[in-house]
């Protein structure tokens, strides 16, 4: 049975008031590498079937990995029941009229082995390389191709294909002292230079061939793309429009309400989301397996459009689903499934930001990122793989590593220039969150709480 025979039968059988059936086809390849020898490589496949039922405003879900024709029948009534048991949903709403894809009967095609067939020559120069130069290769390559079919009683037919890949590169020296990352996230591998990364990554192991000890305090630091990547996402998360009303968050207005309107930067930056990106491109339409503060069954097939979050400086949009906007009187504005920041001039490149800082910090990313204290949205976390000290232009030495504790929001007050924008991966969070367009940023006192002992 075809994804989309799965889909139609689903609703066929559903004896609901109304039903949202999605079905998620998915693959992947891999390749894994350690001490320039490539050591695995793998292909897989998934299916999950997820049947919401809305009986009057209850509402039941049920979802299957790997559900065959003959079990389709039982999956369907088990949400039918949920259903016909569950107290009214308090985002309750119409489900969205229907539109159709015009690629609806095309077949999901799976990811193979092949999407590395240009890169995979390129890695092993890069290990003949790297072993002539005396440093070790290590890290990963996956590929993720995810076909999503949702199919509505109110006649949606919406399907989406998004491919996610990503590179993460380790190198080290050979006593095991030095080591530095770097990680780019692509549509297809066909623009993935493994000759660049491993010269950046060799730079980086030179440098830290000169030790520098530093006490914990706040520094000058320029945060590359990676870094500040992992710091918007995690607000980006914490973004739902429901949760600033209820005054749960940074976003909570004191006395009451949402500080959509305030200004959080003073350079007149922008962060925004666009499904029509180029190179980041994501899913136009909303998907929805489960209700949540940030989500709603209901807005399943509704169309996602270009939308600011900060708009110069300013804030500008929570997260929202339907049910939320006619709390907050705010429009409609679901999540996308990409991030974008940009400065107000374009900016420089890191390294002509590097030329121009007399005394500093050069992070290369972050790590072990978890929330301190919501109301302020202060985060702590670790640095790792590389910090740098620049004096007078230059790298002059690699700086034991520090914990850190910022406030993203706050940060945004305190930036003071915003380099040039470039696709980026984050370090932290790209288990989850892939499709980022970031610049480098220089923030004047970021705060180095204490020295980390971790190398």
């Amino acid at each position: 049975m075809s994804p989309q025979e799965m889909v139609e039968k689903a609703l066929q059988l559903s004896t609901a008031d109304e039903t949202v059936v999605i079905v998620d086809e998915g693959s992947g390849a891999n390749l894994r590498f350690a001490g320039n020898t490539l050591t695995t490589n793998g292909v897989s496949r998934s299916s999950q079937l997820t049947v919401i039922s809305i009986v009057g405003q209850g509402v039941g879900v049920v979802s299957r990995a790997a559900v065959r024709p003959e079990q389709l029948a039982e999956v369907v009534a088990a949400a039918d029941r949920a259903a016909a048991e569950a107290p009214p949903a308090e985002d309750a709403r119409p489900l969205v009229k229907g539109t159709v894809s015009d690629d609806w009967d095309v077949p999901a095609e799976p990811t193979t082995i092949g999407v590395f067939g240009s890169f995979a020559p390129a890695l092993g120069e890069a290990f003949a390389v790297a072993e002539a130069g005396g440093r070790r290769l290590y890290g990963f390559a996956e590929h993720l191709l995810t076909t999503t079919f949702v199919g509505t009683s109110t006649g949606t037919r919406l399907r989406h294909t998004q491919p996610t890949g990503r590179l993460e590169l380790n190198a080290k020296s050979p006593d095991m002292k030095r080591s530095a990352w770097t990680g780019v996230a692509t549509r297809d591998f066909s623009d993935v230079d493994v000759k660049a990364l491993d010269s950046t990554l060799a730079q980086r192991l030179e440098w830290a061939k000169n030790r520098v000890d530093l006490p914990a305090g706040r520094y000058e630091a320029l945060l590359p793309p990676s870094a500040v990547a992992d710091l918007m996402i995690y607000m980006y998360w914490t973004s739902g429009a429901r949760d600033a009303l209820e005054g749960r968050t940074v976003f909570s207005k004191p006395g009451g309400g949402t500080r959509v309107g305030e200004t959080l930067a003073r350079i007149p930056l922008r962060l925004h989301s666009d499904p029509a990106a180029a190179g980041i491109e994501s899913t136009p339409f909303v998907i929805a397996h489960a209700s949540s503060r940030q989500s709603s069954v209901f807005d399943n097939g509704m169309p996602l459009k270009p939308t600011d979050w900060i708009a110069d400086g300013m804030l500008a949009r929570l997260i929202q689903t339907r049910h939320s906007a006619d709390l907050t009187h705010l429009p409609v504005t679901p999540a996308v499934d990409n991030l974008i920041m940009e400065g107000p001039s374009g900016g420089r490149s890191l390294e002509e930001m590097i030329s121009s800082t007399e005394r500093g910090l050069l992070l290369t990313c972050l790590w072990y990122i978890r929330e301190v204290d919501p109301q302020t949205l202060l985060l702590t976390g670790l640095t790792r793989d590389g910090v740098y000290l620049v004096e007078n232009g230059e790298v002059v030495g690699e700086v034991n590593n520090f914990r850190f504790n910022e406030s993203p929001v706050d940060l945004l007050s305190r930036i003071t220039e915003v380099g040039a924008s470039e696709r980026t991966l984050p370090r932290e969070w790209n288990d989850y969150f892939t499709r980022t367009v970031m610049p480098a940023l220089r923030v004047p006192d970021f705060n180095m709480s204490t020295v980390s002992q971790a190398n």
